[in-house]
This record gives structure tokens, C-alpha cells and sequence, in this order.
């Protein structure tokens, strides 16, 4: 009985524990029920002997019996459904219950929760199947690179039905121009009535002038989608839009079609308009004026106090990354003021038929907007 098997006990527990325990209950047997006599061939304790010869053959359950510091099986199923619905991850889904639901949970709750249930992370792969963010975010500099897009505010999918009726009844803008910086996250905004080319070229021109005051001085390149309000998909138009932004130090970049994924910076943010802004203060607003004072503290908030978590963000706000890129680029360039578009058309007719070239016709102000002028 001196002669030891040929694998450890322990050797074999971490291949199968039920097997090690025939081993010890084989050998107990050999050594006629002799626990002490086992315990020293197989180099375990007694206690070890005994479990192996009285107990299950597979290992207890290691559960706890109470928890009491368990967060409820309720909101547990509710942040499962939550994080499988929206894709969010800890961080984001951590702000989401709180603003949707008013319940706070640690990101560390939300983590445990989130691979106990085994809820994975949703990727997008390229079509080798492996990942590539769409920009070098480190290496970008401040308002290097933009995303531009315009969002119709007026959506039944994304909006309650009585925010809905309120833009509708009120007769609040209809349209927001939306360009986010790609490096810092900041956005520029202005809102219109309709959609149309010209105030396409408009805002940009605007954006860049407002960039341009403010000691940026590298080139822009600006991303944009094929819209009617921009080139509406023809390389023409392209070609010229880039001829009249070239003195400004500006390039266009026309998506090709169906390739809305290399705008998803920008499209990001209509969600936080949506959830953050509209749903919220919209049916605050009773006339424009009202609805752009928001939309600019809106902005305001965007751009110095909410937290983002994007590829390169790292939880900062778009006012600490500008500071983080130590740029010679003062904050001040983060108040952009929220404008209408057809304001900016009544003060500034002259500049518009400059930019209006080649455009043809003559400009006509929506009824909806002269209602408010009488």
C-alpha cells in the first residue's frame, strides 16, 4: 500500500473533480476504509477523505444561501432587457436606468449582472472579419475631421405622440443641422423649416468662418451624406462645392451609397436629441425663440458637461479633450450660437447669392415661419 498512484490527486481534480474523488474512494477501498492510511498516499486531509467517501461524487454549489446586497431579480431581468435591446454596455447602460427609469446601478452592478445572464458585446466586423475604427482618433487634431448631417425632428417613431403634436401645433423648426468634430466630440448646431441646399452651404460656411475666428488653422475635412440638402449624390456638384470651400481650406466627403455606417458619429447623436432634448423641453417650448434658448443651452451642455464614452473619449467631455489635445484653440470656440437658417437668409441676402451659384431660382420663406413674423 506504500505505492502511489500514477497522477495526484490535485493533478486530477483540476481535470475532473468527480473523477478524483473514484480515485480517492478506489484507494480507501484498497487501503480497507483506512482514512488516514489514504490521506497519506494521496497527500490530502482527512477531511478530504471523508467528503470523497460520504459525499456527492461533483462539487456543491458554491451559491450562497442569502445575498442580501443582491440587487432584486426584477431589476436584474430589467437591465438584461435593457442592454440586449440597446446594445449599451456598463457605462452607457448605467446613465440609460438612470434616465429612463430613475434607478442608479454601479457600473461595476450593471457588469457582474450583464456576464452572469451572458449578455456579449455587439461588434460590427468589416468584411475580412476583423475590426477598424473608421478614424486614427488619437492622431486627430482638434476640428480636423467632421461628420455633417440633418436630422427631421418631426419623427413618430422616435417621439411621443403628444411631443409630436406639440412641434406640429406650435409650429417649431422642423430640421436640425448637426456637425461634430470627430477628435473632441463638439457639436454645431443651427434648426430650419425646410431642407434645401443652400442652407447646406450655408452652415457650413458659418461653422468654418466661426472655426476659422477661432485660431483653427489646419485643414477641415468635412464628411457628408448624399442629401438633396448637399450634393444629392452627383460628383458634379461635389466638384463644385469643393471649388467654392477650397479658400476656406475645406474638402467635402460624399459617403458612397448604403454606407451609412461611416456616419455613425453623427447619427449617434440624433438618439440624444431625441431622449435628452426633445422628449424633455420641446413641449416647454411655446414659440422659436423659446425652442432655440433651449437647443443653445442644449449645446451647451453637449459640449461642456455631458460625459462621452466614444473610441478615443475616455468618459471626457469635449471641453476637457480640447484641453487634453493642448491646442492653441481657446474654449470659446464651443459656444457656437444656435441659429434659424431663415433668420440667417433675412440678414444676410447678400452673402446668400454668393453662395447660391449656379443654384437657380429665387428663395421663398415657408408659410410656417411668416406666421411668426406678423
Amino acid at each position: 500500500m506504500s505505492e502511489k498512484p500514477l497522477i495526484t490527486y490535485h493533478e486530477l481534480r483540476k481535470i475532473s473533480p468527480s473523477k478524483a474523488r473514484e480515485l480517492v474512494r478506489k484507494v480507501l477501498e484498497r487501503a480497507n476504509y483506512n482514512v488516514s492510511l489514504t490521506s497519506r498516499i494521496l497527500g490530502i486531509s482527512r477531511r478530504t477523505v471523508r467528503r470523497a467517501r460520504d459525499g456527492p461524487l461533483e462539487d456543491k454549489s458554491k451559491r450562497p444561501h442569502h445575498c442580501p446586497k443582491r440587487t432584486p431579480r426584477f431589476f436584474e431581468e430589467l437591465i438584461v432587457e435593457e442592454a440586449r435591446r440597446t446594445g449599451f454596455r456598463a457605462r452607457n447602460l448605467s446613465s440609460y436606468m438612470e434616465r429612463k427609469y430613475g434607478l442608479r446601478f454601479k457600473e461595476s452592478t450593471i457588469k457582474v449582472i450583464l456576464r452572469r445572464n451572458g449578455v456579449s458585446k455587439r461588434r460590427r466586423k468589416s468584411g475580412k472579419g476583423t475590426y477598424r475604427a473608421l478614424y486614427d482618433y488619437e492622431a486627430l487634431l482638434p476640428f480636423q475631421e467632421f461628420q455633417l448631417d440633418t436630422k427631421h425632428l418631426l419623427d413618430k417613431y422616435s417621439l411621443p405622440k403628444e411631443v409630436y403634436e406639440h412641434i406640429k401645433r406650435r409650429c417649431l423648426p422642423l430640421y436640425e443641422w448637426n456637425m461634430i468634430d470627430i477628435a473632441t466630440r463638439a457639436r454645431f448646431t443651427a434648426y430650419s423649416y425646410e431642407l434645401s441646399s443652400v442652407f447646406g452651404m450655408m452652415f457650413i460656411v458659418m461653422v468654418v468662418l466661426w472655426l476659422r475666428a477661432h485660431n483653427v488653422r489646419n485643414p477641415i475635412r468635412i464628411r457628408v451624406d448624399n442629401g438633396a440638402e448637399f450634393t444629392s449624390g452627383s460628383k458634379r456638384k461635389l466638384r463644385e462645392y469643393n471649388e467654392l470651400l477650397k479658400p476656406l481650406g475645406v474638402e467635402l466627403e460624399a459617403i458612397p451609397p448604403g454606407a451609412k455606417h461611416l456616419m455613425a458619429v453623427v447619427e449617434a447623436s440624433h438618439r440624444a436629441d431625441d431622449e435628452w432634448f426633445l422628449i424633455i423641453h420641446a413641449e416647454r417650448c411655446e414659440n422659436r425663440e423659446e425652442f432655440l434658448l433651449r437647443a443653445q443651452r442644449w449645446q451647451d451642455t453637449w459640449n461642456f458637461f455631458r460625459a462621452h464614452h466614444g473610441k478615443g473619449m475616455k468618459g471626457l467631455t469635449p471641453f476637457m479633450k480640447l484641453k487634453e489635445k493642448s491646442s492653441m484653440i481657446h474654449h470659446h470656440v464651443l459656444l457656437y450660437p444656435v441659429v434659424l437658417m431663415e433668420d440667417v437668409m433675412r440678414k444676410v441676402g447678400i452673402i446668400t447669392e454668393v453662395l447660391r451659384v449656379n443654384q437657380g431660382g429665387k428663395y421663398v420663406f415657408t408659410k410656417c415661419h411668416i406666421f411668426f413674423e406678423i
